[in-house]
């Protein structure tokens, strides 16, 4: 297995994975991952094994300790000297689920974090996978401002 940097060359295989793993309210745009790869690829991983992409996880760098619904439309609010790293989206493929791989990707994003000297992560969640966070170290901070999606949402971070 190995993770690396998405690139727009991956742009179709990462929206047919998202339209995969997420409603259609929730799942990013084939456009707003296009902006995503050209403003963050930085912070845009996937995992693959024997070349096969398995899933990715993504989010913008920014100075806000939570995250607003404006992040998710404007990549442009990335800001890579900010002290958080976001986590917008965690994808696997269905075939790939309940072996791992998700928890792969979270703790990479988090030593890539920590390796940038970032304050922590930030992320949203709805309430049934707080307990899921809470193992990685993250603490819930209650419901969030953000509505994206029409969908409730908890705030959690992990600070390091």
């Amino acid at each position: 297995m190995k993770f690396r940097n998405a690139t727009l060359d991956d742009l179709e295989s990462i929206h047919q994975i998202e339209t995969v793993c997420f409603p259609p309210n929730e799942a990013a745009s084939f456009d707003s991952f296009s902006k995503r790869l050209q403003v963050f690829p930085n912070h845009f991983w996937l995992l693959e094994d024997e070349g096969q992409l398995i899933g990715f996880i993504n989010g913008m760098v920014t100075s806000n300790k939570t995250i607003v619904d404006e992040m998710f439309a404007n990549a442009d609010l990335h800001n890579e000297n900010g002290s958080w790293q976001s986590i917008f989206g965690i994808a696997v493929l269905p075939a790939f689920r309940r072996k791992g791989y998700a928890e792969k990707l979270i703790n990479h994003l988090i030593e890539k974090s920590k390796e940038q000297n970032r304050t922590g992560v930030t992320l949203t969640c709805k309430d049934y996978l707080i307990p899921y966070y809470k193992k990685f170290g993250f603490i819930d901070l209650g419901i969030s401002k953000s509505v994206h999606g029409g969908e409730v949402w908890h705030d959690m971070i992990i600070k390091f």
